[in-house]
């Protein structure tokens, strides 16, 4: 990597991570409860007690940092499968894993699995579901030779449907106060009061960016198709495993946790690679970094549009990413 290139990516990164940073200041001071900024400081220090200290701590800044990590993991996976298909369009919804997950932790609030296993039931439900899509959309196409085919995009669209289906059947099969829960789940949100959840998605969304990166040399390769990329050495079956493995990791924890939250994981990458380039050495922290300030002023949005009630934040970013991805394919900019 040469200076200037380095230089280039350096700049990037530090105006994403200041991109994050005033999104999460802008979050933790905007509310029903407006709290000014120069305030803040002194509430924390000095505050412990009181309303101010119990909202900015208890309240906006767990919300904050889930936003940043569901945004990070969403916009991770994304970029994950758009390098794997060398396909813009490609992305969890697009693949099934999001529909897998939204099943397994409708099934988990459906026949209360919560009340035996935990708290962990809903990330662990999420996570199986989008496991068994991925087996599924892998070992029906796996004769073909191709993960990169239109019969394996087909298939996981598909399936996507099917779990759509089987998550609106368990929605009539459910007693009121389930169909509740599950609805307010599918519409998503970030307001998680369990600590327990938020550090678990923390910490998987920071971990699936770090073992991507060991994968981000075999991501690059893979643009240039799938034998060229064997020629250089890349070992293509066990590679692609290895990064639904990943996807589906990051998916089933983000669904799992927040619920629906649609156009992350498709439009962000879109926007970053206009910036870096295909490379994804960079463009794996940038996107997670992207994806995290995108969706925590998302939810910035949902809160304060029709204060002092709350919008999805789910509703929010299908319109942005819709209008987004609109614009950009106007101006011919979609490209991998």
């Amino acid at each position: 990597m040469n200076r200037k290139r380095f230089k280039q990516w350096l700049l990037i990164l530090i105006g994403l991570a200041g991109l994050v940073l005033a999104t999460g200041i802008l979050a933790l001071c905007t509310g029903s409860a407006g709290i000014e900024l120069n305030k803040i400081p002194n509430i924390l220090v000095h505050g412990k007690g009181t309303a101010d200290y119990s909202i900015l701590v208890g309240i906006r800044l767990p919300r904050i940092i889930l936003g940043m990590s569901i945004g990070g993991a969403l916009s991770l996976a994304g970029t994950l499968l758009q390098g794997m298909f060398r396909n813009p369009l490609v992305e969890p919804y697009t693949l099934g894993i999001s529909g897998g997950a939204s099943l397994g932790v409708c099934m988990n609030i459906l026949f209360k699995l919560y009340a035996v296993v935990g708290i962990i039931a809903y990330p662990l439900s999420g996570f199986l579901g989008a496991s068994i899509v991925i087996f599924l959309v892998y070992s029906l196409n796996s004769r073909t030779q191709d993960v990169q085919s239109n019969r394996m995009l087909l298939t996981g669209v598909m399936i996507s449907y099917v779990a759509s289906s089987l998550v609106m059947l368990l929605m009539a099969l459910s007693k009121s106060d389930d169909l509740q829960n599950i609805v307010l789940w599918i519409m998503g949100s970030l307001d998680e009061p369990d600590t327990t959840l938020i550090t678990i998605t923390c910490a998987g969304s920071i971990a699936g960016l770090f073992v991507s990166y060991f994968f981000c040399m075999d991501l690059n390769a893979l643009l240039l198709g799938e034998e060229e990329a064997t020629t250089l050495g890349i070992n293509t079956q066990k590679t692609k495993k290895i990064l639904f493995i990943i996807a589906s990791f990051l998916t089933g924890l983000s669904v799992a946790v927040a619920g629906i939250i649609m156009f992350v994981g498709l439009i962000v990458p879109h926007f970053v690679r206009m910036m870096t380039g295909p490379d994804h050495r960079i463009l794996l922290a940038a996107s997670f970094l992207a994806g995290a300030a995108f969706l925590t002023l998302s939810d910035v949005i949902a809160r304060i549009i029709i204060a002092p009630l709350e919008l999805p934040v789910g509703v929010i970013t299908g319109i942005i990413g819709g209008v987004m991805f609109i614009w950009a394919l106007s101006r011919k900019q979609v490209s991998l």
